[in-house]
């Protein structure tokens, strides 16, 4: 749900920055840019509350009361109960501040390596496999390099609940606390293994629908 969302915000933005360009040519790189940032804000709005209940759910121990362990569900309720609706979506700006560049990078990237990888393919939709695979990792790559810290940050949000030991008065409290507590190493924690699942994760990604694609508008193949 959440790519389709995006993917679908993307083309239907980038379209739209650049309304002058025929429908045959391939919107600019800048708006691609601009399109992938507005598409990154939107799905936030989605993404938030699902991160939200992933993240609450992960960090159960065995001190969590019990009434909050059956599931997505039941921890949706209690923190309806303690926190409002508005607990829902904790976290919001800095996944919006997260997300924007992310996506951003994350489809110039894409549409900028597949054309050097296969030049010409931006407008005849003709690439073959190992360009989305390549093209797909390094869009992964590009927008997790630029967005892992706020990741941190935001995740660390998230966590804390009414009950939390640890209070952050806002995102840039948590990062100077973050800092303060464990180094700027902290920051970066982690980034390899997500650097390499996102390059596997997301070339399979932009593979699977530019193939989708060719599939339902059979007018296009792979060469």
């Amino acid at each position: 749900m959440q790519n389709a969302l995006v993917f679908q915000c993307n083309a239907t933005l980038s379209r739209a920055f650049d309304r002058y360009i025929p429908a045959t040519e391939p919107p600019s790189y800048g708006s691609v840019l601009l399109g992938g940032t507005g598409a990154g804000a939107i799905q936030s709005l989605v993404i938030t509350p699902i991160e939200l209940i992933k993240i609450r759910l992960q960090l159960e121990n065995q001190n969590t009361p019990k009434k909050t362990k059956s599931g997505p569900s039941t921890l949706v309720k209690h923190i309806i109960r303690a926190e409002g609706y508005k607990g829902m979506f904790q976290g919001l700006t800095v996944t919006v501040i997260r997300d924007a560049p992310s996506y951003g990078a994350y489809f110039w990237t894409y549409e900028y390596v597949r054309e050097k990888l296969h030049p010409g393919c931006r407008k005849t939709g003709r690439q073959n496999l190992m360009t989305m695979v390549v093209a797909g990792g390094l869009a992964g790559l590009a927008s997790w390099v630029c967005c892992y810290p706020v990741d941190v940050v935001k995740t660390r949000l998230q966590a804390q609940t009414p009950n939390s030991p640890v209070k952050y008065a806002g995102i840039v409290d948590c990062f100077r606390q973050s800092v303060r507590t464990d180094g700027t190493g902290v920051l970066f924690r982690g980034l390899g293994s997500t650097l390499f699942r996102a390059f596997i994760v997301n070339g399979s990604v932009f593979t699977a629908y530019e193939m989708a694609l060719r599939c339902i508008f059979n007018n296009n193949e792979l060469t």
